[in-house]
């Protein structure tokens, strides 16, 4: 009996000295004034094939709307909902399922890879020299969604009311979103690279977002950090590359946004060519798989939904105002991110007296619906 209570006395000391081992490893480390080299796209490509431009929008060069572009698919339903929307913006609809047509030059991609992000880029790289200087907003095809910031869940109503030279003021980029409940915003939302998004993906490998999550500080060192030179040499000596473990990226979610032209501009239209190639080259899709040669393994994750979230974790780092030090401050980058929803609905949408329950949600404007689903009737309700 005695041996007993001493054999689980020593598993219960080991325990303990496994579990402070644990915490000390997943230990909270100060991230003020660290700052990120993520101002330049440094992926190289192995494929000898860049796809043609094909994605050129009619009559964008003359324009002095905000450019809508819109990442549609056949499932997302009819895009006229759209059609009222060219009163406030030069509408750019990029149908990245439909059959491609060689004789054309306009509004196509070169793969239905990534989902939105391959409309996105492939109108920045062929639309470059264009863009409106009324800057861009960036949309699904979707008219309801469970993602929209908006009561009834209507992106045509959301569209309508959103102030785009506001959006633009502070930072020139902001996400449409306002409610933090479905990004990386609140403080709780565990680090990309800690322990414990490590612990959820391994429990749950089906479940994308942790899959995507873990993913991230990985595609974010082959993305800003490249092929090893003398200039990534110096960047890496003077700024950090890669996310450490208890380094969070935060960010709204859903990848639907305005930014200026200034904005787009700081990066050359190279560096979207080579974004937009590291998810062509990571693909396990026919028509994307023919574009590189061989596979690899710096490029995006082979699932397509994977690797279209992580790019949806770009686009605030992409798009971000960099510091007089000429990198990125990780701090200020999630303060940039995440305003208060109080002040980003006032902003963007002119709503300006609600009532708000903390920073990251204000009454009556956002739910996430019952399994981030919308009812099958719901557009039929509610049209």
């Amino acid at each position: 009996m005695r041996r007993k209570v001493q054999r689980s006395f020593t598993q219960f000391i080991l325990f303990i000295c496994i579990l402070f081992f644990i915490l000390y490893l997943n230990r909270p480390q100060p991230t003020k004034d660290k700052v990120f080299a993520w101002t330049r796209i440094r992926y190289k490509t192995t494929s000898s094939i860049i796809p043609e431009a094909r994605g050129i929008c009619p009559g964008l060069e003359k324009s002095r709307k905000p450019a809508l572009v819109v990442s549609h698919v056949a499932s997302d339903g009819d895009p006229s909902w759209l059609d009222p929307l060219s009163t406030h913006f030069h509408v750019c609809i990029y149908h990245v399922d439909a059959p491609a047509d060689k004789t054309s030059k306009f509004l196509q991609v070169p793969a239905n890879r990534g989902h939105e992000a391959m409309a996105y880029l492939t109108f920045l790289i062929d639309n470059y020299a264009e863009i409106p200087s009324a800057g861009a907003v960036f949309v699904h095809g979707n008219r309801w969604a469970w993602h929209n910031d908006i009561p009834d869940y209507d992106n045509a109503a959301l569209l309508r009311s959103l102030d785009v030279e506001s959006a633009l003021q502070p930072t020139g980029y902001h996400n449409l979103r306002c409610d933090w409940s479905a990004g990386t915003c609140p403080s709780a939302v565990p680090a990309q690279g800690s322990l414990e998004m490590r612990l959820s993906s391994a429990v749950s490998p089906w479940n994308p977002r942790a899959a995507s999550d873990l993913a991230l500080p990985r595609a974010l060192g082959h993305i800003f950090g490249g092929e090893v030179d003398a200039d990534v040499e110096k960047v890496r000596n003077d700024f950090h590359v890669h996310l450490g473990r208890n380094d969070a990226v935060r960010a709204q979610c859903c990848a639907q946004f305005a930014v200026a032209r200034e904005r787009v501009w700081q990066h050359g239209r190279e560096e979207y060519i080579a974004l937009r190639q590291w998810l062509l080259d990571g693909s396990d899709d026919g028509v994307a798989r023919d574009m590189r040669r061989p596979r690899d393994s710096k490029a995006a994750p082979g699932d397509d939904l994977v690797a279209g979230r992580v790019v949806s974790y770009l686009w605030h780092i992409l798009f971000a105002k960099y510091g007089e030090n000429g990198g990125i401050d990780l701090d200020q980058l999630n303060q940039d991110s995440c305003p208060s929803a109080a002040e980003c609905y006032c902003r963007l949408y002119g709503k300006c007296d609600l009532k708000c329950r903390g920073p990251g949600s204000c009454q009556g404007q956002y739910s996430i619906p019952k399994d981030y689903k919308l009812p099958d009737d719901w557009e039929a309700t509610h049209e």
